[in-house]
């Protein structure tokens, strides 16, 4: 049941974010020039500090950073403006071609073809709006057969002053709007520290580890994220407008340039900035070569850029998923346009980093964020409920590249077997649910039987390589330095594992027997079905030097006693162990040497790795005496009652 409380405060955070929306929109006009000129500050405190380092002042280094920013971007959009102008008068020198190749492809379909259906689509169109037109235009009698006057339309001379007027009205937004970014970002700047302090007692005073935590994760985020673009996107215009130029194509500098921006925009950036080369390759030249050509060098620059530049120089990623970024950007196009679109990923970054710090907003980390929301185990346990073998044992596999076996299952496997019993216990799993989780967790150890035969290959080999430096370094080498537990030899011995209570715990005794394999012992499995007195003496325990019994819920420990005396005796030459299996770095229930004295067991263990120790371990079955049971003396019966009962026996 949902509690008042929490449905209060999720219905309060809903008001807030629809009312934070609704300002937005409303009030973009004021919010987005503050809003590029916050970013602007973050890309340009990196600037400002490393100046400060070099002894400047501080108005000198703020100064001197945003002067050569504004310098850089106004001679780039001057660059971009006269490139644009040339494009527009250029245009009508490569009608010949166009019109040339829409007749070539023309003629290559057949009659029935698409573009030929097109084609007279559009000329039947055109000679319906024709039609229309003349129709529409009222008759004249006294014209009827004569030629038509020209219309005349007259123009009177402006003054100088409109003029002047109508040139410099259009730029006066645009001005304005670059002149108090320029303010705000210089403000910002001189004024940062103090900006900060205002915020943390505005917003955090309480609590100022976790604001001033936010604060230096957004400023790390936003700027690593705007100046690492930049780069890459320099890198990737550069190359660009070279590569044009050497192809042919007109104006290449300007399209370098334009790729530098339009790839700020996240995913569809790229495909708006190769549209209009990838068309002027087709108006330029009379074949298709050069389209070719063009096409496969912005597919190369983009290989190169996403696989090589982007992974080398992107220290820390920006924390937001690719769904994420492509919901963004529709929803910040939506809010403020263009320029919304190139803002999107640092302002989503930093909602992102408001949910991570922040409680009542942990849903826009949830639904933003790049890190996984589930624990690998709880992911394993998701994909057995749904039957999603094949991703799971692909989630096994990906793991493994840099993890023992041992690793994963104590990580990853036995925590999930412990979900599984702990919805067991509470009621949440049905009969026939709790039989598939099983069958499909013994399929996917079945799965990684192929791994744990490499292990044991690689482990044969060390053990025959008495000289350890001489091993050449591979993949076993890497996965030895990160686990560091020194697992026994098991070559020579032979182990049983049993399931103690339910079909969960018998999964648990597969993985063991898969873990202690790899190990070199020969193991076998077997049921919680089997350690009923009926059919323990069928089991094979002949030649054991050791038998586990596991369990995954400790209330289940009250059947072991039982088991060990019977095992003990059908196997008096076994050590016998019992696991009760925990998380990682959980604390021990019990004391493992009091647990093992009460339920009279040669070692416990509450680990994989700890069972796989004393399992493997060449210590002696513990000497367990069997005790005495008391003889119970009955007293004679007295001379009196004798006779009452020889007289009772003869009537």
């Amino acid at each position: 049941m949902i509690s008042s409380s929490y449905m209060t405060a999720r219905l309060a955070t809903s008001a807030t974010m629809i009312a934070a929306i609704v300002v937005l929109y409303v009030a973009k006009e004021l919010l987005l020039p503050l809003a590029i000129a916050v970013l602007l500050t973050f890309a340009l405190a990196p600037i400002v500090s490393f100046l400060r380092k070099m002894k400047l002042p501080r108005l000198a280094a703020v100064i001197g950073a945003v002067a050569f920013a504004f310098a850089a971007i106004s001679i780039f959009s001057l660059i971009v403006a006269a490139q644009v102008s040339q494009v527009a008068q250029d245009i009508p020198k490569y009608q010949s071609n166009i019109v040339e190749k829409i007749r070539v492809l023309k003629e290559t379909g057949s009659e029935d073809g698409v573009i030929s259906r097109l084609g007279r689509v559009f000329e039947r169109v055109n000679t319906e709006i024709n039609e229309s037109a003349s129709s529409a235009t009222p008759a004249n009698p006294q014209l009827h057969g004569e030629q038509r006057p020209l219309l005349v339309q007259i123009f009177s001379p402006q003054r100088p002053i409109e003029t002047l007027r109508n040139i410099i009205e259009p730029l006066v937004g645009p001005l304005a709007t670059t002149g108090l970014v320029i303010v705000i970002v210089i403000f910002m700047l001189l004024e940062r520290e103090e900006l900060r302090d205002r915020f943390i007692r505005l917003v955090g005073y309480s609590d100022l580890h976790r604001t001033t935590q936010a604060l230096q994760d957004a400023g790390s985020r936003v700027g690593k994220y705007l100046l690492m673009q930049l780069v890459v996107n320099i890198t990737y215009g550069v190359p660009l407008a070279a590569g044009l130029w050497l192809l042919g194509i007109p104006n290449a500098l300007l399209w370098g340039m334009l790729a530098i921006v339009f790839r700020f925009v996240p995913y569809i950036g790229p495909v708006i900035a190769a549209v209009i080369p990838l068309f002027l390759a087709i108006a330029v030249a009379p074949g298709w070569s050069l389209l070719i050509w063009t096409a496969g060098l912005f597919i190369l620059l983009e290989l190169l850029s996403n696989n090589v530049i982007e992974p080398w120089l992107y220290g820390s990623r920006t924390g937001l998923s690719p769904l994420a970024i492509i919901v963004a950007a529709v929803f910040w196009a939506w809010l403020w346009g263009p320029i919304g679109l190139v803002l999107s990923t640092p302002l989503t970054v930093c909602l992102v980093v408001l949910g991570r710090h922040v409680p009542q907003f942990e849903f826009l980390q949830i639904l933003l964020g790049d890190e996984p929301v589930l624990d690998p185990h709880e992911r394993l346990y998701q994909r057995l409920l749904a039957d999603d073998l094949d991703e799971a044992t692909d989630n096994a596999e990906q793991m493994l590249e840099d993890k023992y076996l041992i690793e994963y299952h104590s990580a990853v496997s036995i925590p999930a077997l412990l979900l599984g019993e702990q919805d067991r216990a509470r009621g949440a799993l049905t009969k026939s649910q709790l039989a598939d989780l099983a069958e499909n967790a013994r399929e996917v150890v079945a799965n990684l039987n192929e791994i744990a035969a490499e292990e044991e290959d690689e482990d044969e080999q060390d053990r025959e390589d008495d000289d350890k430096d001489s091993k050449t370094p591979g993949k076993a080498d890497e996965k030895e330095d990160e686990f560091d537990v020194d697992l026994p030899d098991g070559s020579g011995k032979s182990v049983l594992c049993i399931g103690g209570h339910g079909e969960l715990d018998d999964v648990a005794a597969v993985i063991l027997v898969q873990v202690m394999s790899v190990e070199g012992a020969e193991c076998e499995a077997v049921g919680h079905r089997d350690l009923v007195a009926a059919r323990m003496r069928s089991l094979p325990l002949e030649g054991r030097n050791s038998i586990v019994i596991g369990f995954l819920n400790p209330d289940s420990l009250k059947y072991s006693r039982f088991a060990v005396r019977r095992l003990r005796r059908l196997a008096p030459h076994s050590r016998i162990g019992l696991v009760l299996w925990t998380s990682p770095g959980s604390e021990k229930p019990f004391d493992e040497n009091q647990l093992a004295e009460r339920l009279e067991a040669d070692f416990i263990a509450f680990s994989l790795a700890d069972c796989v120790v004393g399992a493997l371990s060449d210590d002696k079955p513990r000497d367990v005496k069997p005790k005495k049971q008391k003889s119970i003396r009955r007293s004679r019966p007295t001379t009196s009652a004798r006779r009452k009962a020889e007289t009772e026996t003869d009537a």
